[in-house]
């Protein structure tokens, strides 16, 4: 079975390499019969790859440790889910989903455009062939999955953090927004090459990039949750550096996603879309290298390998091609029109675009300075929690008021009374709400209090555009379904303010404190009570739990464990923290054990009172819902989409 992956994987890569070369003469020879078997390549490549992962998941499952990669990350205790998901817990594993995404999102891509953008899609097949080129070498001859040893007796298992529910469904929903973000770059960058810099690149990729978006967006909401219940430190997001790496695509998708709106509807803004969505794309190549390389300190980076100079090598050449292909291309990236006014639903957009990108590389910063220390200095500085909050701060709280003006105010120009007269109910909203919230005291905290007020703003003008619509039309499914995509991006605005009402109200109103506890001695904090009952230890299956039972009044009367569980196979720790939510009060009780000693059952616990965080969650389910909405697919709108295609094609 190893040799038929290996073979596999082989031919995966023969069949990239043709597509690249074969697919790029065709392209300039214009040979349509060469263009096919190009394209016949990468449709068969997906399916040798999709044997070599098979043949993986196969040996997870069966627990084949004649497999080195099979017997490095699973044992005989795991249950089939979790043997299956060390199909993306390693790194071997891991590329090869890239590989498979990568195969199987531009087979998909380019058959379903191959019609309509035969003169794109011709040369967008060489493009996908050229990152599928890499990933399929780096497979064979740097990191495969498929090296063999002499069966041992059992694996070394599943690093415990990994063993839970999230990390199922959060890595591969990363690496469905990661890779799909090949697909808008391959075909931004067969426009280029082919000379043909319309809009008909971004309307046949539209659902492509929204798709990749929520997957990232939703992905990492998932590994948020996980890191909140699972790594038991209090928080879901701590700014580090592979965090980081699957935000700054999105930020930068999220701009482009706005951005092309323009282009779309006045032809502006051509060359900071290819810009952006090359930004997007290099940032999902350069998030890979960051996990894969161990050049950052993370609990999500795999340790030193020498495939990580082979990804800056990747990184570095797509980058040069993608700014040699927009330099070349200048000239046909010219706008047809020019912004008229500061005050209008483009320049809106614009100052949008502008906050997410500075966000992006501010972020960005952040995550080389530890780096370029360390080569140019010979010594390590981090950059810490607080800068990248005050620039979350800085860009965060103005770009959530622009989520509130920008659909509402008129194309081309408009007049400051008149969007003053337009606002008038949502400023009324705001202002009502600030003044509420400094009544209750929640003043305290001048971010958390212009947060709150921003976000009513928002939700206020979504309301009113909802309320509108359903007076024209008569129904406000009515109304969605006429225009899905606008209507589809107030939901994912709403799931924003509610992420952002989730944040501000767990990190500027939130309470904790500290204790050194013995049976029978309690803390307080913010109207709970906690009493420690006993301490335990429970030996299972492969792990000794040892937990601290507390019983708890006030607020809430009930019972919380928290301590460890000391895992055999492999011999590592993992926190369990207690956590009680109230839906009614809008707020989480989180109990951490730091030390709970068994002999003299002296327990050192911190104990936080986490209000609006599950807002959070919730914008989760509200965001796949908008997505879902803006994706769905329209008859009409397909048909405006061949009605608009077809004169060029011709």
């Amino acid at each position: 079975m190893a040799d038929l992956g290996r073979a596999a994987l082989v031919v995966s890569l023969g069949l990239s390499v043709y597509a690249l070369v074969a697919g790029a003469t065709a392209a300039i020879t214009s040979r349509r019969r060469l263009a096919t078997s190009a394209r016949n390549a990468l449709f068969c490549c997906f399916g040798s790859t999709l044997i070599a992962a098979v043949v993986l998941a196969s040996a997870l499952v069966r627990h084949d440790f004649s497999f080195t990669y099979v017997a490095q990350h699973t044992n005989r205790t795991l249950t089939t889910p979790y043997a299956l998901s060390a199909f993306w817990g390693g790194q071997e594993g891991s590329l090869l989903l890239w590989l498979l995404v990568l195969t199987g999102y531009g087979s998909l891509a380019v058959a379903l455009n191959r019609k309509l953008l035969r003169d794109l899609t011709v040369w967008v097949v060489p493009v996908l062939a050229g990152i599928g080129t890499f990933f399929a070498f780096v497979l064979v001859a740097v990191a495969s999955p498929f090296g063999t040893q002499t069966a041992p007796l059992d694996g070394n298992g599943l690093t415990p953090s990994l063993q839970n529910p999230y990390m199922v469904a959060h890595p591969p929903m990363l690496y469905l927004g990661y890779v799909g973000l090949s697909i808008p770059f391959a075909f931004a960058a067969g426009a280029m090459l082919s000379g043909r810099t319309d809009e008909r690149w971004i309307v046949a990729t539209r659902r492509w990039t929204l798709a990749a978006w929520a997957f990232l967006g939703f992905g990492q909401l998932l590994g948020a949750h996980w890191a909140y219940v699972e790594v038991g430190w209090g928080g879901y997001y701590a700014w580090d550096p592979v965090e980081n790496a699957a935000l700054m695509p999105w930020l930068a998708a999220t701009a482009f996603l706005h951005s092309v709106m323009i282009q779309e509807r006045k032809g502006m803004l051509k060359v900071w879309n290819m810009v952006l969505v090359a930004l997007a794309f290099e940032l999902s190549v350069f998030g890979t290298f960051l996990t894969r390389s161990g050049v950052v300190n993370s609990i999500h980076s795999f340790s030193k390998s020498p495939i990580g100079s082979w990804f800056l090598a990747f990184v570095v050449i797509s980058t040069v091609f993608s700014l040699a292909l927009i330099m070349w291309r200048l000239p046909l990236l010219k706008a047809r029109t020019k912004l008229e006014s500061a005050l209008s639903r483009e320049a809106t957009f614009l100052y949008n675009n502008l906050l997410l990108v500075a966000l992006c590389l501010t972020v960005l910063w952040g995550v080389l300075f530890p780096i370029v220390t360390q080569v140019f200095k010979g010594e390590t500085r981090t950059i810490g929690r607080p800068y990248y909050d005050f620039f979350l701060r800085v860009f965060g709280l103005p770009l959530l008021l622009l989520m509130g003006i920008g659909p509402l105010i008129a194309w081309r120009k408009a007049s400051f009374r008149g969007l003053v007269k337009l606002l008038a109910w949502p400023i009324a909203v705001s202002i009502l709400c600030g003044v509420a919230l400094v009544l209750v005291g929640a003043g305290s905290s001048k971010p958390g209090l212009i947060a709150y007020t921003f976000s009513s703003f928002v939700l206020a003008t979504i309301v009113l555009e909802l309320v509108r619509g359903t007076r024209a039309v008569g129904s406000v499914f009515t109304l969605i379904s006429r225009n899905r995509r606008r209507y589809g991006g107030y939901v994912v605005h709403a799931a924003i303010v509610l992420l952002a009402i989730g944040i501000a109200g767990s990190s500027a109103y939130g309470t904790s404190t500290r204790a050194r506890l013995t049976p029978g001695q309690s803390v307080s904090v913010a109207g709970y009570t906690l009493s420690l009952r006993d301490v335990r230890r429970t030996q299972v299956p492969n792990a000794t739990e040892t937990r601290a039972v507390f019983d708890v009044g006030g607020r809430w009367h009930g019972t919380l464990a928290s301590g460890d569980n000391q895992y055999i196979f492999p011999p590592e720790p993992s926190r369990e923290v207690g956590i009680k939510t109230s839906w009614t009060r809008a707020e989480d009780l989180y109990v951490i054990a730091d030390d709970v000693n068994v002999k003299t059952h002296v327990v050192f616990v911190q104990v936080l009172v986490k209000p609006l965080v599950n807002l959070i969650w919730v914008a989760g389910i509200v965001f796949l819902l908008g997505a879902g909405i803006a994706l769905w697919p329209d008859a009409r709108e397909q048909r405006r989409l061949v009605t608009r295609l077809a004169p060029a094609q011709a």
